[in-house]
This record gives structure tokens, sequence and C-alpha cells, in this order.
């Protein structure tokens, strides 16, 4: 998380409140106060204008659909810091990419982090030219290590249905299953959406 890793300060804009992040930077605030540094703070601003009209660093995380396509347009650039640096963790066409590159050639301190894109594997001409653009390919899960873990958690998933397990407690925390040492737990580690699919609901 950029909070922990660059010690900064928190501005977020959801719908719901995110009451688990909340309590973690404050947390991580305190601990820093507590070792003699700058605690963090958080935010919850009472619209995205606000976080970016606000924030040096833009994360994007929100679902595709039609109310987030082209959620960054040209509008919405123009109220950024001129030296923000915005990171595309959503979907490719939740930014406006005619309007990015516009908008990096005007802006040269602006910068953005992408590894998706409006018409992957495509991008919109003069993006892949502008020095203040770091794209890199969609990967980020390529390693040996995940690709094997999620192979794991796909077939104990299929085992746990088989043998009637019910699903495992805490979707967030599979390790449990990786650990070659000792046995999987007799769960299915990773079906969050069981209620959906009528599977039997954790009691763990």
């Amino acid at each position: 998380m950029m909070v922990e890793g660059f010690k900064m300060n928190l501005i977020y804009f959801d719908l719901y409140q995110a009451t688990r992040l909340e309590k973690f930077v404050t947390a991580y605030g305190q601990f820093l106060k507590a070792n003699g540094e700058e605690p963090v703070t958080w935010k919850r601003a009472s619209s995205m204008d606000e976080v970016l009209q606000e924030a040096d660093v833009i994360s994007l995380h929100p679902v595709l659909d039609k109310t987030t396509y082209h959620l960054i347009n040209k509008e919405r650039l123009a109220k950024m810091k001129k030296e923000a640096i915005l990171i595309n963790c959503s979907r490719g066409p939740v930014v406006d990419e005619v309007a990015l590159v516009e908008h990096l050639r005007a802006n040269p301190m602006f910068r953005v982090g992408l590894d998706v894109f409006e018409d992957e594997p495509y991008m919109k001409p003069g993006l892949s030219e502008m020095k203040n653009a770091i794209i890199v390919p969609h990967i980020a899960s390529a390693s040996k290590w995940t690709r094997e873990g999620m192979a794991k958690l796909a077939a104990l998933n299929v085992l746990g249905k088989i043998k009637g397990y019910p699903v495992w407690s805490d979707p967030n925390r599979v390790d449990p299953f990786l650990n070659d040492n000792a046995p999987a737990p007799a769960a299915c580690p990773s079906i969050v959406n069981s209620k959906a699919l009528g599977l039997p609901v954790s009691k763990l």
C-alpha cells in the first residue's frame, strides 16, 4: 500500500465507508507517532472531484460499467494538479486515452502509470511515445509461484465441493492452503460467492 510504503496521507472517495482501510491507516499513524515520526492521516472525501483536486497521487480502483466508462476524461484530468501522478489499477476504458494523451502533452510534469488500455492490447496514438507515461504489460500475476498457487486453489475448491466442505471463513487469507509443509484445511479456500452458487456457508 502506498500509504505505508511512502508514508503518505490518504484521501479517498467511495460510495461505502472503507472502515477497515481507515482503521489500518489510523493504526499505522499511531505506530509512526510512537516511533517519533510524523503520523499519516486519512480523510473520506465527499466527492471524487475533491480527491482529484487535492491528491498528489491518484490510484483508480472502480469496477468498469456504464457509470465508470471514461470516468477520467478531459474535464476531470483538468481538475488534477499539474504535477499529479495517475495510476489506473482498474480497467482500461475507465480512462479516456485520447484525452489522457492530450493532457500528458500539455502537462509534462503530470505522470501516469498504466498496465491496462482502452482497446487492449492496442493503445491510442501517441500514448507509447509519452515520456511521462510508464507503460507495462498486464502481467502482474505472471510469476511461477502465483500461477501455481492459483491452480492449487482452484483444484482445492473443486475437491472441497466434492467432499462437502464449508467455504473458508476468510477469503482474503488463503496462505494456509499454499503451505507445502502442512495439509490444507478442510474447506473450500477461495469461493467468495458461495451463497450465489448455493454452496455451504462456512462455519469455521
